[in-house]
């Protein structure tokens, strides 16, 4: 989809706006459902990126803990916790550049995801960079999703990131779509950029070959001792009408309420769903600040008539 038609869909009176999504939302999906996904750092900190929205980045003045990569016994038990709960995918993080065939680490979370994908899970990992073998190795493990977000547009992504380049993620991109793994791929909001930058990002994630299959939508959640400590909040309106967007540009795309949704009210919540979303992470935990509460969570699915996806169930019409 080219910008212009991405500004002219935005751009549209609000309530105009919001409706063609719920249209769009409606033709292709069941109302009453909500993918419900579960998100552990398998190692946190200590990363050798300068992301500046980022606490676990080394380069950042924050006080994060390092923490190594989880032994495989704790993280299957933290998987079936989430299953226990309703999650349908468990996503796992790890704090690095990315991984290399060959190395230690990596033949280590390969193991992980072998246990993990041994639940009936469906299985999301975000490892950082990788070449076309290592995406082999995942999905061959079992990886069924890899989430890579681009962040911003390309023009504004220098401004946050320097130690790697908007092109290093494209790269990443297609080699996980070249195995073929879904993508999951989207942003974060908040981080200075303007309007315009964020359907700059919606251009290049409609150019993808296939669309991702998850647009994760993340609120910046400011972090002590990071260079975008101190930004102000998102503006709820500029949220969901980006939500909107998203929904009408990818129709078959799940949209992810991702982070910052911690800071939403129930009827900001209740709107973005309306408006598209229909997808959560689940858990008191995101990969270093907290998340909405599970038992508020439950409360407010079953206030809306939402029931969580069963894993491998299509939500789709």
């Amino acid at each position: 989809m080219k910008l212009a038609e991405l500004q002219r869909i935005y751009e549209q009176p609000f309530f105009q706006l919001v409706q063609q999504s719920r249209e769009v939302y409606l033709r292709h999906w069941k109302a009453d459902q909500v993918q419900l996904c579960s998100l552990l750092s398998i190692k946190t900190g200590g990363c050798s990126e300068d992301c500046g929205y980022c606490s676990q980045s080394a380069r950042n003045g924050g006080k994060l803990p390092v923490m190594p990569l989880m032994e495989k016994d704790l993280v299957l038990c933290k998987a079936k916790e989430a299953v226990a709960v309703g999650a349908s995918r468990f996503c796992m993080g790890a704090a690095w550049r990315g991984v290399r065939d060959g190395e230690k680490r990596f033949e280590q979370v390969l193991e992980i995801i072998r246990g993990v994908a041994a639940l009936g899970i469906e299985v999301c990992v975000t490892l950082g960079d990788l070449t076309p073998t290592e995406a082999r190795k995942l999905r061959e493990a079992g990886v069924t999703s890899y989430n890579h977000n681009i962040d911003t547009s390309p023009e504004f992504y220098s401004k946050i990131t320097t130690s790697h380049t908007f092109e290093d993620r494209l790269n990443t991109i297609q080699a996980v779509q070249a195995e073929g793994m879904s993508v999951c791929c989207g942003g974060i909001i908040g981080m200075g950029e303007t309007e315009l930058d964020r359907l700059k990002m919606l251009e290049v994630l409609s150019n993808f070959n296939p669309p991702p299959e998850s647009v994760p939508i993340n609120c910046l959640i400011p972090q002590p001792g990071t260079k975008l400590e101190g930004l102000p909040p998102v503006d709820i309106f500029e949220l969901l009408r980006l939500i909107a967007t998203t929904r009408i540009a990818f129709p078959k795309a799940k949209v992810r309420l991702s982070a910052g949704r911690s800071l939403l009210t129930r009827e900001a919540q209740a709107f973005a769903f309306y408006a598209g979303a229909n997808s959560i992470f689940y858990g008191e935990r995101l990969l270093t600040s907290d998340n909405a509460d599970s038992h508020a969570d439950s409360e407010l699915l079953e206030e809306l008539n939402l029931r969580a996806q069963k894993p491998h169930e299509s939500m789709a019409l």
